[in-house]
């Protein structure tokens, strides 16, 4: 197996504040554990170039983009967006080279040129909204890479896979009546974004689960809720929206996840993506707060990813 790690040391001149937990930091803890793991050096490392305006559109309207690209005013740091979300003066940047990272991905992949990849970017972006940025994210980043894979290159179905711990809004609304489209997801409910879980149907398997939810519950929902539909799907490539705050040490949620976790549902995708999308998979960075448990988790779901 081939696979690419994208990132860009645009995406860690973002920053929110000291005391944000969307940190600079999370991508400093990711690369660590991967050299700590021994396995940084058997991964292809590519440089996520800014996307282009065209592709952020496809998912994107003029006002969420004129957001993005709001700037602090004079003696001012940030700009704050909300209540969670700011802006720096690099923040608009390191959008693009998140969404960037996730369109080239895509490409290699459906080129041929790499079997998979992970996108280790920041600004997050699952909860950002066709029009407005929301809770840590500016650019929906798997969601502008799926478009890209159905609008731009061609194909005919794609599912995106979500198992950060919160509910992917964004995601959810981007693709909620497009039948090109299957998301699967679980998310801890109550939680942010705090919105209320819509009827599953085949296209939309997004399973909420209380606080305290462990590993052995999440596998047997993806055993028998999101397996089958995958299958009947029959995706031609696999997103991942790859957040790591399910895990029992991240204190941003309350879920019992482990390492072990992880790799087994990376497992499970990949199997998926073998029998139906050429093994076709691009995953890209969504949450995980607890750095030592982040790095840790990621160094299992790209272990997973590679083989190794």
């Amino acid at each position: 197996m081939t696979t690419a790690i994208y990132s860009h040391p645009d995406c860690l001149r973002h920053e929110m504040g000291e005391w944000h937990p969307e940190c600079p930091a999370r991508l400093q803890a990711i690369a660590d554990q991967l050299i700590n793991a021994h396995i940084d050096g058997l991964l292809d490392h590519r440089e996520a170039p800014l996307a282009d305006l065209a592709a952020i559109a496809r998912n994107h309207t003029p006002n969420a983009i004129a957001i993005a690209q709001s700037q602090p005013h004079e003696g001012d740091d940030y700009y704050p967006i909300d209540g969670d979300t700011s802006l720096n003066r690099h923040s608009y940047t390191a959008a693009l080279r998140a969404a960037g990272a996730a369109v080239a991905a895509t490409d290699a992949v459906i080129d041929g040129a790499i079997d998979n990849a992970f996108c280790a970017v920041r600004p997050p972006g699952h909860h950002a909204r066709p029009s407005v940025p929301m809770g840590f994210c500016l650019f929906n980043n798997v969601a502008v890479a799926a478009r890209h894979a159905l609008d731009a290159r061609g194909l005919r179905r794609v599912a995106i896979i979500d198992f950060d711990v919160h509910h992917g809004n964004g995601t959810e609304e981007a693709f909620r009546d497009d039948p090109r489209v299957l998301m699967a997801s679980f998310f801890q409910h109550p939680l942010y974004p705090y919105t209320e879980p819509l009827p599953i149907t085949p296209n939309r398997i997004n399973v909420p689960v209380p606080a305290g939810t462990r590993g052995d519950v999440v596998r047997q929902l993806v055993q028998e809720q999101w397996l089958p539909a995958l299958h009947a799907f029959k995706p031609e490539m696999i997103f991942i929206s790859a957040g790591f705050d399910a895990h029992r040490e991240d204190d941003l949620a309350g879920m019992g996840l482990v390492e072990a976790d992880y790799a087994w549902m990376t497992e499970q995708i990949m199997d998926i993506a073998r029998r139906h999308a050429r093994g076709r998979i691009v995953s890209c960075l969504e949450g995980g707060y607890n750095l030592s448990a982040l790095g840790r988790s990621v160094v299992a779901h790209v272990k997973a990813l590679a083989e190794i």
